[in-house]
């Protein structure tokens, strides 16, 4: 497993981690993603410190969450956000941003990256849901930039 994968998986773990405190607690996810990251950031040295790239990835969620949330809600298909599975969920709002907003990482390789966690990480059926999701967003990029 490359570093950047591994470190795409560390941003999903913070990603469901505060996702589930969110429910939990009912205080909204952005905040709790904030309060997550602030925790990790302060252990560095550890094994539970972040790589780099992690920490750009669970900020960028953090600062772009609304207008993820509201592109997966728009263009899941007969689901919406609080009945996909939860690590779904995670696997979804890291590879977003990825997808949308981070011209260092080909569209292609966003989606590749979230299909292959998606099948370590979730449901037999995740792999293609996810699949699917990003092609449309990918699809869509342009428009949902402007």
């Amino acid at each position: 497993m490359g570093a950047r994968t591994k470190a795409r998986k560390r941003a999903i773990d913070v990603v469901y981690e505060a996702d589930q405190r969110a429910l939990s607690t009912a205080v909204p996810v952005v905040r709790t993603l904030a309060a997550v990251l602030a925790e990790r950031l302060v252990q560095p040295g550890t094994q539970t410190s972040l790589p780099e790239y992690s920490v750009s990835l669970v900020e960028g969620v953090t600062e772009r969450l609304p207008a993820i949330d509201e592109a997966l809600s728009t263009y899941s298909q007969g689901w919406t956000l609080e009945r996909m599975p939860a690590v779904d969920r995670a696997i979804l709002r890291v590879s977003t941003w990825e997808l949308l907003y981070n011209d260092e990482v080909p569209d292609a390789v966003a989606i590749d990256e979230a299909i292959e966690l998606a099948r370590e990480l979730s449901t037999d059926d995740s792999p293609t849901f996810i699949n699917g999701l990003l092609g449309r967003l990918a699809s869509l990029k342009a428009t949902l930039l402007d």
